[in-house]
């Protein structure tokens, strides 16, 4: 959540003004998204927070159960969670608009359209788990291959890919080309059937609703780890390390091969492989020094942050303007400039982030905790 946050420090922006500067370029890579294939540390922010939706299931329905909630009572509970985190990040791309803007292709629309069904599979064993992650990226590997390829005269730059774009796959993998699968002619026609300032054509980023669907793999993985945990697993470090390995070994074989590329744009079941893998070695790294070495005071700061996700996910779209703004009003024009114009971005986005994180503590320690 903290890496999402600090998107308001603009490194890439410092970097083009340091365009000889290979540490500025590493640390503007790794906050950008890659524009196709391949992974950033910026990359594996969304799967990280699907991952722990996971993690968090089998603990969240536990407690329920404990104050003596119903099933029904939990599925309605699940069902209103669902709707809200799918309006609410509908809400968040409305900003600025004329109208309501009807895409579903963020975090949290994506886990809104997803949780049901891993609320289902919350109730049932682990061999219903592997089974589901399975069957869900098989098939929706399957849908992409039959998916008809574009004719060879297919008009690209009318999708919004620029012409040359050196990211586009030819063969057997140009069934996962950005703007011209399955996903993206889903779009065209779901997204058309809402009200619209204009006519639906293509996601600028190549992203697409149906992503909810492996997207959904990434937090059944998160649900084996979250069952895992929650029956205290003896050699847990382990079990959770074997199933890294074996994930990014898959997700290698498949990108190498070409039978699948690792796109997150489209969350194709390469990049959920490769993805969970990351997140299980996060889990296996804050386990070890949190959990069993009890080494928690350098990440109290981050828990304040990841203690109210969902309040740190909302200041972070609606905040940012206004917080500097306000400095701007009352500091001047220029308050940013305090360490040259060069690193203007870093002085206000540090501000805005410390803004943040003061309110956060603050809801912190009033235990005024936002729940969905």
């Amino acid at each position: 959540m903290f890496l999402m946050m600090a998107e308001v420090w603009h490194l890439s922006g410092v970097a083009e003004k340091l365009p000889q500067n290979g540490f500025w370029a590493s640390l503007s890579f790794h906050q950008s998204h890659v524009p196709w294939i391949g992974c950033s540390l910026h990359d594996l922010i969304q799967p990280s927070f699907s991952f722990l939706v996971g993690v968090a299931l089998p603990f969240s329905m536990l407690s329920r159960s404990s104050k003596g909630q119903s099933r029904k009572e939990m599925w309605y509970h699940t069902i209103r969670r669902s709707l809200i985190l799918i309006l609410l990040g509908v809400f968040l791309r409305s900003m600025h608009r004329e109208m309501t803007y009807w895409t579903f292709e963020d975090t949290l629309s994506q886990i809104g359209l997803g949780y049901p069904f891993l609320f289902w599979l919350g109730f049932k064993n682990r061999k219903w788990h592997w089974a589901a992650l399975a069957t869900i990226l098989v098939f929706y590997w399957l849908a992409f291959v039959l998916y008809p390829l574009p004719s060879t005269n297919f008009d690209y730059t009318a999708v919004g890919v620029p012409e040359n774009w050196p990211h586009l796959m030819e063969g057997f993998s140009a069934h996962w080309n950005k703007n011209s699968n399955l996903a993206w002619a889903f779009d065209r026609w779901l997204l058309n059937l809402f009200p619209r300032e204009s006519v639906f054509e293509y996601n600028g980023g190549g992203y697409a609703t149906l992503s909810f669907v492996p997207t959904l793999g990434t937090m059944i993985l998160g649900l084996i780890a979250g069952t895992m945990l929650k029956l205290k697993e003896t050699e847990l470090l382990k079990k959770w390390g074997l199933y890294a390995i074996v994930l990014v070994v898959m997700a290698l074989i498949l990108h190498l091969t070409g039978l699948n590329p690792i796109v997150k744009r489209i969350w194709t079941p390469a990049w959920t492989l490769f993805s969970g893998a990351f997140c299980f070695g996060f889990m296996i790294l804050f386990h070890w020094l949190c959990d069993l070495k009890r080494i928690e005071k350098p990440f109290y700061w981050l828990k304040i942050i990841g203690m109210n996700s969902i309040a740190a996910y909302v200041l972070a779209h609606v905040g940012n303007e206004f917080i500097d703004q306000t400095f701007k009003i009352h500091l001047g024009e220029n308050y940013a400039h305090l360490l040259g114009p060069t690193y203007s971005s870093l002085v206000s986005g540090s501000v805005i982030l410390f803004v943040y994180w003061l309110l956060l503590r603050w809801m912190y320690h009033k235990k005024i905790f936002i729940k969905i």
